[in-house]
């Protein structure tokens, strides 16, 4: 008889915990357990601004799958990008470009969530994002290209628009993205004596009327008050009307001159989830407390993709935000309740009471709410560094965090410019391959043979 197999789709924070628990629990000859994923590590996404204002190097949040010691999962490098679930049959893209028909017993749904875009015009041709790993390093080398570029103009026009930057979005994501780049700029305008300070401008905007509504009115009052002392000019209640390559229009009609626009207007589940033709709960899978989906056999679904039912706030409709927090909790969860189908034994709803909320503004500023206390400055930084220096997976990733770290706090900044993709585009429509998936007939289509997709 062959071995039940369990596939997991993702290696976010979800997916990762799970190989994991699977790999610690289940024994050798139990299941076979494969993992697909485009890359080979774990991007710690928190950390990212920090990599893109240059206080991490990429490596340091890029945890390698193959480290584990009890590791024996396959990896399939490339993306999921169709499931046929009555034939149980996953569909990859490999990163040669190949479709693979991938089959399945046991299937654990964790692709994450995309750039959530709207139809702005120019907005996917002019912005930049900010999930991966490659745009991270890339917007750190464009910030810089810029105060490159400007210091070397004579143009007024030309320098105004590279010396003012966008980021769009008051979430955790925009709010710590702002904040560490201006940190950068500010830092780095002392080495350019030809380049006035006071024209490098940062705006941060977002629709919403406050920024980071999770923390509350004081913790929240207390960031903006942080940036807006830095200088960062903060709109609420404002988007983006059109975007072009020199300059950005806001929907109170205002035009600002821009060569870098950032968009982090929150996420939406991978487009993964809308090839299984399933129940949805405002794009993410509705699934049922164990995190299984209703009426199909050996499915789970976790992590921004799923409306996991948030058992501990209760009420109809509450479900689990997309937040690491519970996606790793949700990910161990996930393989217990695999295992116990595997073996017959019950299954057990999810329940997680959220630890609180953590963000790092650069240097020593801080703000963090850890199991409901309010902190700031010093005291809140030691939190949110803490909490995201235990989370990170591996002895070695920690070892090379708090290095830099150390590093930057003795030394400060550095503004080296890589070249990285240097005469490549790489705006939000170059990084996140929307298009790439395929549609429920296409994949029935493909997995009955009946069709060619290419």
């Amino acid at each position: 008889m062959t071995r039940p197999r369990i596939l997991v789709v993702g290696a976010g924070f979800a997916g990762v915990e799970c190989v994991r628990r699977l790999e610690r629990k289940l024994a050798v000859d139990e299941a076979d357990v494969t993992l697909v994923t485009p890359f080979a590590y774990q991007l710690y996404l928190p950390l990212l601004p920090q990599v893109a204002s240059g206080v991490l190097t990429p490596q340091s949040i890029a945890v390698s799958l193959r480290r584990s010691r009890r590791y024996r999962t396959r990896i399939l490098p490339g993306g999921a990008i169709g499931v046929d679930l009555k034939a149980k049959v996953c569909v990859v893209r490999t990163i040669t470009d190949q479709l693979v028909n991938e089959p399945y017993d046991y299937i654990v749904l964790a692709p994450g969530s995309v750039t959530r875009t709207f139809d702005i015009p120019g907005l996917t041709d002019h912005a930049y994002g900010m999930k991966t790993l490659a745009e991270a390093a890339y917007i750190r080398d464009h910030v810089i290209a810029q105060l490159d570029l400007a210091d070397a103009s004579d143009d007024p026009a030309e320098r105004a628009s590279r010396l003012q930057f966008v980021v769009v979005g008051g979430g955790y994501a925009g709010t710590e993205t702002a904040a560490c780049l201006q940190r950068l700029t500010h830092a780095a305008v002392k080495r350019y004596p030809r380049i006035d300070p006071s024209l490098i401008k940062w705006h941060l905007i977002d629709i919403a009327p406050k920024l980071m509504p999770e923390l509350g009115d004081k913790l929240g009052s207390s960031a903006q008050e942080i940036l807006r002392k830095r200088g960062i000019d903060i709109s609420l209640g404002v988007s983006i009307a059109k975007a072009g390559p020199e300059e950005v229009t806001f929907t109170d009609g205002r035009v600002v001159p821009t060569r870098t626009l950032i968009w982090t207007a929150g996420v939406v589940a991978s487009p993964l989830i809308a090839t299984l033709g399933a129940e949805t709960v405002r794009g993410r899978l509705a699934v049922n407390a164990e995190m299984t989906l209703p009426g199909s056999d050996g499915v789970f679904a976790l992590g921004d993709a799923a409306a996991v039912p948030d058992e501990i706030k209760g009420g109809e409709g509450a479900v689990c935000p997309p937040t690491a927090q519970h996606a790793m909790r949700q990910g161990r969860h996930v393989a217990d309740n695999v295992i116990a189908a595997l073996r017959g034994g019950p299954m057990y709803p999810y329940a997680h009471r959220d630890l609180g909320l953590v963000v790092d503004l650069g240097g020593r500023d801080a703000v963090s709410k850890p199991l409901g206390i309010e902190l700031r400055g010093v005291p809140a930084q030691a939190v949110a560094r803490g909490y995201h220096w235990s989370a990170l997976r591996t002895n070695v990733a920690k070892t090379r965090v708090m290095t830099n770290w150390v590093l930057n706090a003795l030394a400060g900044d550095d503004f080296v410019r890589t070249g990285f993709q240097a005469r490549k585009e790489a705006k939000l429509k170059d990084f996140e391959f929307t298009d790439a998936y395929l549609s429920p007939e296409q994949v029935r289509a493909r997995v009955e043979g009946s069709g060619r997709v290419d």
